[in-house]
């Protein structure tokens, strides 16, 4: 069976197409002519001469020539399009010849006409190290005041080396432009059990925020919070002294000014109690917390080119029930409140960051977090010879962060928590803890650091005259990685 080729078929196709009519017509007539001319000297005629086959020739020629300029003439309107189909030239434009050694471009982003995007980012970490004394196992991979030893050895020998990704985090956030102002949102999570989990390697959930224009909801930092103030450090936890809470909310932002606003929020209310010398009375088994009211917090952000400065309060009630069917009523109240001063300042590309808070029964907005409520000694009343008041207490924090290059960071600071525990309290309960930080990370790209640290922690008891201190020796490794989809 004898196959036809399609391609050289089309290609010929192509080809003929190409050609004007014109020039069609008038090959047609020289070759008609030819087969003309053939046919009568092929009847017997007498041949022509030299002469009549020249002049035949040099015919030939001129129209060879005139069909040469017509085909040139159509070339230069193929070429150059008239007004008007400037697009079908650049349609036909050819494709950029790159060399086999030039990387390839990556692709372009995915572009939404809306203006909305979609980021996904996170990093892992690897944080590794060495204690010199001791804390609570639990949290071994952070340092905490409230976590080390209340009395002499309370968690073993002293020195351990330990290791831990609990660190690495994923996010994806969302940004909509809608009709109705603009559409936020955030889920984050990382992989540092606390609570049940505390010690484990687990899922816990950061951030899971909504955001309409004025209004949002869900879980996120707390307005009562400056996150600003947190330093450059590569211990997880941070200052002890400094208010840090990602907490459940309704938020409204009245007015915004660039990084300048006022916001209000309805906050998920939380506390703890400690029963102190009483706290294993059975009396005290039945006295439960009752949560009525949203914590209300507010606070004022003013900023500039030199930095910010931030202005908050809350106002909580802190209510408990005594359940408990006996003859005494232990029952109660008390009123929690604070004022959270904090900023930044630059100098020169140097950051100094800092706060002051102070208030009573606001502990459990404080990144170290102890007791709200102690327990008061009153014996004179025989109904009810205790009752809870929420614990004053005050805090610092007080950070340089140094940007020596874009190699090179670090950081130096010290931060404070006192607490002035009631007279119903335990002597070993917590009164003061301590935390200061040195470090150098280098980042060898924008994505990456390495980096060590020495930390210094300290706890001190009520009354007991007991304290207990840790340092420790920290490596890190950080790889983040980002992708954004959409218009950015």
């Amino acid at each position: 069976m004898i196959s036809v080729s399609t391609q050289h078929h089309s290609f010929w196709q192509a080809g003929m197409s190409r050609l004007p009519g014109r020039s069609i017509t008038l090959l047609a007539v020289i070759v008609l002519g030819l087969i003309s001319w053939a046919g009568v000297t092929s009847a017997g005629e007498p041949a022509p001469s030299i002469e009549e086959m020249w002049k035949v020739i040099q015919q030939q020629q001129v129209e060879i020539n005139y069909l040469k300029e017509q085909n040139a003439q159509l070339l230069k309107q193929v070429a150059v399009p008239p007004v008007g189909v400037a697009a079908t030239t650049a349609e036909r434009a050819p494709e950029k010849v790159v060399a086999a050694t030039e990387p390839e471009a990556p692709p372009a982003p995915v572009k939404d006409s809306s203006g909305s995007t979609f980021d996904i980012y996170g990093f892992a970490m690897l944080d590794t190290g060495y204690q010199f004394e001791q804390n609570n196992p639990d949290w071994y991979d952070v340092l905490r005041p409230t976590k080390l030893p209340a009395y002499k050895d309370e968690y073993g020998d002293d020195g351990s080396w330990w290791a831990g990704v609990r660190q690495s985090r994923l996010g994806f956030k969302s940004f909509t432009p809608t009709s109705a102002g603009d559409l936020k949102t955030i889920f984050e999570f990382e992989l540092f059990g606390v609570g049940d989990d505390a010690g484990q390697t687990t899922f816990r959930l950061r951030q899971a925020w909504g955001e309409l224009g004025q209004f949002g909801a869900g879980q996120t930092w707390s307005t009562f919070m400056d996150i600003d103030v947190f330093p450059n450090s590569i211990e997880y936890w941070g200052p002890s002294g400094m208010v840090f809470y990602r907490n459940v909310q309704a938020r409204w932002t009245p007015w915004s000014d660039g990084d300048s606003n006022i916001m209000m929020s309805l906050e998920k209310p939380g506390g703890s109690g400690d029963g102190g010398r009483f706290a294993d009375r059975v009396e005290l088994e039945g006295v439960s917390s009752d949560f009525e009211l949203p914590d209300l917090s507010a606070h004022y952000r003013y900023s500039q080119d030199w930095g910010h400065v931030q202005v908050a309060g809350i106002l909580r009630q802190i209510k408990w029930n005594d359940l408990n069917e006996d003859a005494y009523d232990l029952g109660g109240s008390d009123t929690g409140w604070g004022i959270n001063l904090s900023g930044n300042y630059k100098i020169g590309p140097h950051v100094l960051r800092g706060s002051v808070v102070y208030g009573e029964g606001i502990q459990n907005y404080m990144n170290d977090a102890t007791v709200d409520i102690g327990v008061v000694e009153n014996f004179s009343d025989p109904v009810r010879p205790i009752y809870g008041e929420a614990i004053p207490m005050w805090g610092i924090v007080a950070f340089l962060d140094l940007n020596w290059s874009e190699q090179w960071t670090s950081s130096i600071g010290y931060s404070l928590l006192d607490n002035d525990p009631t007279d119903g309290q335990s002597p070993g309960s917590f009164k003061k803890g301590q935390y200061a930080l040195a470090n150098i990370l280098y980042h060898p790209t924008p994505s990456v650091f390495y980096g060590v640290e020495l930390q210094w922690g300290q706890r001190n008891n009520f009354s007991d005259g007991f304290s207990s201190s840790d340092t420790r020796i920290q490596f890190s490794a950080k790889y983040s990685f980002s992708k954004s989809f959409g218009d950015n």
